[in-house]
């Protein structure tokens, strides 16, 4: 890979956090973290390449008596053929990213002066995040040098988690600049000639939601893994305190060892794991479980869902009896995490990771780096790296049974595990190193370093909204399950619109029944999801939940004197503890001889007590905050992505969805609906009722209402 006959030369671009060679300060704020660590490593990885003559770090220089003075050197050598270049950019202080914005400019005309003092041009420009893909738009325009971007983390998916997280659009503009950061990376997607992104469900479900996605340029190059640290030669677990700690909860230490070893997130799904252990006595025959969630002193002063993961998961341990059985040590740090899976790869063990979702799966690689085969989830990454590496079995993360023989199917089995073991070690070698890191990306390079012109600037038509268009807000059960063949033609309209069309589900199921039944109909995963009976929602591609909505429906709320007051209701009982959530508690009742809605209604305020009764489906009572509902929170969700209500199609057949249905919405009843649930709509001339049922019921509104003509993106 040449230019002009001489090696390439590659100018990488990252501008915030602090960089240097040694001793980098992970962790010490939101900037420093695993970009400078990446950016870092990629520099020597590609210096050592044959092909590579020179590489180029151009940081943000840093004078400030607050951090070391080693960030204020314009020069910092890497190796041979690479180093850390530091350019002024603005004020001298170290400031934090979203306020580096007015600083840019500056930067990239300091930038462009160091390129020009330089003997040769760089082959390439490779921006890391959006503040360096603004750079080296800029640069790549002016000098006619390819472009490479690779976002990290982008701001539409920011964007929806601090939403979610309970900021005000204000707050986002004030304190984050969102809007000028996707405005940096769409502009930055339109220039680029190449995206490297780490998984191919990043390309597929973030780099999608820019109007310059290109996926033609966009490549997958999964980040290396430091195998200096994760291998099979460093400290076991005779010399290792983690092992005492680990050990003092087995009552038979040497057994084999299943690890799990996340944050205590319940999207990490930890508690199913514990579940599917607890049932199988031969599981529990083969091997101990190893639950490491976090480090904690004190669960009650730990966040909602830490607080609620470990709560739980002493419960299901107690629940199934597991005493002895299962590890869930409080402590470990960052070089214990090693020595744990070595511990299992000692004891003949296996690591799992059971998430909902999962973006990439670094640990994977670390198990596997260590000699652990691997069981994980069937989606994003490690489909790739079991793919990869051939060194374990994908799961689904909601089916107990599927998990349960995965894990047996490799501790019972020397000859496998073995195989697992080895073809993980390998794999790694070959794919995940940081050798194999720069090797892949001077392949996706070589293209765009051996041609003479640049490719012009790919022209985008800009949707009119930051989001979607409009919205289409759909039960689950009543609406779309019922019937495979009418759901077919409704998904294929669904991705045809997906542009312009924030897509749904609003259930009275729990979560993970509802991603079960997802899966299982082959429906396209919503871009958000509302459970419970609206106490939840969840906002994809990583099922983060709305910690506002928590917060704001936990008002006026009592689960104890609401239970204590309908304890002795003749025709009514509790649903299974599986059922019950934080927000909801859900019975069966019995309509000919429980009483109605509104004597309990009357009950509840005679003790004080605010909350929505909601009947569904004739045998499904359900109590919930009284700032809780479906069309409660599909309102919130409106508000937040500032999509007018008569914008949005809410269809529903069940009591459940009656205040979804009402208001200023488009509306339609599938012809299926429950009894007579929903028939006093009738009267109201603004609600479609659909003559035929389920999914194409649905179709049958969205003709009715031409939901479809007026969007401002039709483009898949």
């Amino acid at each position: 890979m040449t230019t002009n006959g001489q090696s390439a030369y590659i100018l990488l671009i990252s501008i915030h956090g602090l960089i240097r060679g040694t001793n980098l300060e992970l962790g010490r704020d939101a900037d420093t973290g695993g970009q400078t660590k990446y950016v870092v490593e990629l520099a020597r990885a590609l210096g050592e390449q044959p092909e590579v003559g020179r590489v180029d770090l151009l940081t943000r220089r840093v004078v400030d008596p607050s951090v070391s003075e080693d960030y204020a050197e314009p020069f910092e050598q890497l190796s041979d053929n690479a180093q850390i270049v530091r350019i002024d950019c603005g004020e001298e202080g170290y400031i934090a990213k979203e306020q580096l914005w007015d600083s840019l400019d500056n930067f990239a005309d300091s930038a462009m002066e160091y390129i020009r003092a330089q003997p040769e041009l760089p082959s390439i420009i490779h921006g890391h995040y959006a503040d360096a893909g603004y750079v080296g738009t800029r640069l790549s325009l002016l000098l006619g040098i390819p472009l490479v971007f690779t976002g990290h983390s982008l701001g539409r998916s920011k964007r929806r988690q601090l939403l979610a997280a309970g900021f005000s659009r204000e707050t986002l503009e004030d304190r984050y600049n969102i809007t000028t950061r996707i405005e940096a990376e769409e502009t930055t997607l339109g220039v680029a000639e190449c995206v490297i992104s780490s998984t191919r469900q990043e390309v597929e479900e973030q780099y999608a939601a820019y109007d310059h996605y290109q996926p033609e340029r966009m490549h997958v190059v999964p980040p290396g893994t430091d195998l200096k640290q994760f291998n099979t030669r460093g400290d076991s677990k005779s010399n290792s305190s983690i092992a005492d700690e680990i050990n003092r909860f087995l009552r038979e230490p040497d057994k084999p060892i299943i690890l799990a070893l996340s944050r205590p997130d319940p999207r990490k799904n930890i508690l199913q794991l514990i579940s599917a252990y607890g049932e199988s006595e031969q599981l529990q025959e083969l091997a101990n479980l190893v639950v490491v969630v976090g480090n904690r002193d004190d669960i009650g002063e730990m966040n909602d869902d830490a607080r609620e993961v470990l709560q739980e998961i002493l419960l299901h341990v107690d629940l199934y009896d597991l005493y002895g059985r299962v590890a869930y040590p409080k402590h470990h740090t960052s070089t214990d995490v090693p020595i744990i899976y070595r511990m299992a790869a000692l004891s003949g063990g296996v690591f799992i990771n059971p998430a909902l979702t999962e973006p990439f799966g670094l640990t994977l690689i670390e198990a596997a780096a260590c000699g652990v085969p691997v069981v994980a989830t069937e989606d994003g990454g490690p489909i790739d790296i079991i793919g990869n590496c051939q060194n374990g079995y994908l799961i689904d993360p909601l089916d107990r049974e599927d998990i349960i023989n995965k894990l047996i199917s490799v501790l019972s089995d020397r000859e496998r595990w073995e195989e697992f073991s080895s073809k993980g070690l390998s794999g790694v070698e070959k794919y995940y190193s940081w050798q194999a890191h720069a090797k892949k990306f001077i392949d996706v390079i070589q293209p765009l370093v051996s041609r003479k012109q640049i490719t012009p600037p790919f022209q985008a038509k800009p949707r009119k909204y930051l989001h979607h268009d409009r919205a289409l807000f759909s039960d689950l059960d009543q609406n779309l399950l019922g019937n495979p063949d009418a759901l077919q033609p409704f998904v294929a309209t669904l991705k045809q619109n997906r542009k312009s069309v924030l897509f749904a589900i609003a259930t009275g199921r729990r979560r993970d029944s509802a991603m079960q039944a997802l899966k299982k109909h082959n429906i396209p995963m919503p871009n958000l999801l509302i459970t419970s009976v609206g106490t939840e929602i969840y906002y994809n591609p990583n099922l983060v939940e709305d910690t506002a909505w928590k917060l704001h429906i936990d008002h006026l709320w009592n689960p104890p004197i609401i239970r204590r007051v309908l304890r002795d209701l003749p025709g009514m009982k509790l649903q299974p503890r599986s059922e019950q959530t934080r927000f909801k508690i859900g019975y069966y009742i019995d309509p000919q001889i429980a009483p109605d809605t509104q004597y309990i209604n009357k009950l509840l305020h005679q003790e004080g007590q605010a909350a929505n009764v909601i009947l569904s489906f004739g045998q499904f009572l359900d109590i919930i905050p009284v700032r809780a509902s479906k069309g409660l929170a599909m309102r919130w969700v409106a508000e937040r992505f500032d999509i007018p209500l008569d914008r949005i199609l809410a269809a529903g057949g069940s009591g459940s969805d009656e205040d979804m249905i009402r208001g200023n919405m488009l509306a339609v009843v599938v012809a299926n609906r429950h009894n007579e649930e929903l028939s006093e709509l009738i009267e109201i001339d603004d609600i479609f009722f659909a003559s035929r049922p389920h999914a194409e019921g649905i179709l049958e509104a969205i003709d009715h209402f031409d939901f479809f003509e007026t969007a401002d993106a039709q483009e898949t």
